[in-house]
């Protein structure tokens, strides 16, 4: 007797589908990881639905090269009294790719939460080597608040938040009061600093990327983070959250370690958070919908933000331990 081969039902197909789109994702996850491109990301992260969307409310250069554009994005619905709360995200990249553009899923993930976001864009090397990178970011943080009050977001009390080279720059903003001030921006209005694997210590440069960057400055030093993680240069400082993938082969992490240890040494106010095995691509990722790993890159933020942006705008309180 032969034997009858059954074909799958509805049930059946629909499961196929299913596997086949997620073996589908997942590849083009890895290209994307393979080929560091935020924007395959945000187009991944845009085909997810989310329980609350949001709009462009403002878009615009600051500067005259093209590169020196921002973006503000907010929860569509009624604005709480005070406007939006405000995060201001810095794209990574080496300080020579990247576009703010391309980071509109942390927009959407922020958003979905109800804090607005605006993403800033800066001039990438050459044109951008240091000091000209802060001196965008700081003029792009200006920018966004020239729009506070048609956009409803409450931008006197930011948290600036970035990837990688991003991340430096808002380190920077935070640790150094020169750029903020030069932009005109009050170091006050910057609530707290939140760095996702930031470079904070790493002269003398060894790399192409940060050679291009800041290989032209005579003294080196002056350009790392931790030079700023002194009691003098700490005063007025706003708080930061650090927080590092243990398996991040790009930016080390005794990055993190060493400037923590330095910011709580000369009693700063400072958060690491460290995660095991995970990369420098993957803990951006964590702020995508796709591949939020049950939100905990974003969780430990959104505390962050809401205890620097609340009512009071009370000093940020532990969100967990230094590992996770």
């Amino acid at each position: 007797m032969s034997a009858t081969r059954r074909r799958p039902g509805k049930m059946g197909w629909t499961l196929i589908v299913i596997a086949l789109l997620a073996l589908g994702g997942f590849a083009l996850w890895r290209w994307a990881v393979a080929a560091g491109s935020a924007g395959t990301l945000d187009w991944i992260d845009a085909r997810f639905p989310r329980d609350r969307d949001v709009e462009l409310a403002a878009r615009g250069n600051y500067g005259p090269a093209e590169a020196q554009r921002a973006e503000i994005w907010v929860p569509e619905g009624e604005a709480p009294a005070g406007g939006f709360p405000l995060a201001v995200f810095i794209h990574g990249g080496g300080w020579n790719s990247g576009a703010p553009e391309d980071y509109r899923f942390v927009a959407r993930s922020l958003g979905e939460r109800g804090i607005a976001t605006a993403l800033v864009g800066y001039r990438l090397v050459p044109e951008g080597r240091y000091p000209a990178m802060l001196e965008d970011s700081a003029a792009g943080l200006a920018w966004v608040r020239s729009r506070a009050g048609e956009t409803n977001v409450d931008a006197g009390r930011a948290v600036l938040i970035g990837h990688s080279a991003g991340a430096y720059n808002v380190l920077m903003l935070g640790l150094d009061p020169q750029f903020l001030r030069a932009a005109g921006v009050p170091r006050d209005s910057v609530a707290g600093i939140v760095s996702l694997a930031g470079p904070a210590d790493f002269y003398p440069f060894d790399t192409e990327s940060s050679k291009n960057a800041f290989g032209h400055v005579a003294d080196g030093r002056i350009t790392q983070p931790i030079a700023y993680g002194t009691r003098e240069t700490l005063a007025g400082a706003p708080p930061l959250l650090l927080m590092h993938g243990t398996a991040d082969e790009t930016v080390r992490p005794y990055n993190a370690r060493n400037l923590a240890a330095a910011i709580e040494a000369a009693g700063g106010a400072v958060e690491l958070i460290e995660f095991d095995v995970m990369s420098h691509a993957g803990i951006v990722m964590g702020l995508s919908k796709p591949f939020a790993q049950g939100d905990k890159v974003l969780d430990p933020i959104l505390a962050f933000v809401a205890n620097r942006t609340g009512p009071q705008g009370q000093a940020s309180v532990p969100v967990q331990g230094k590992t996770r």
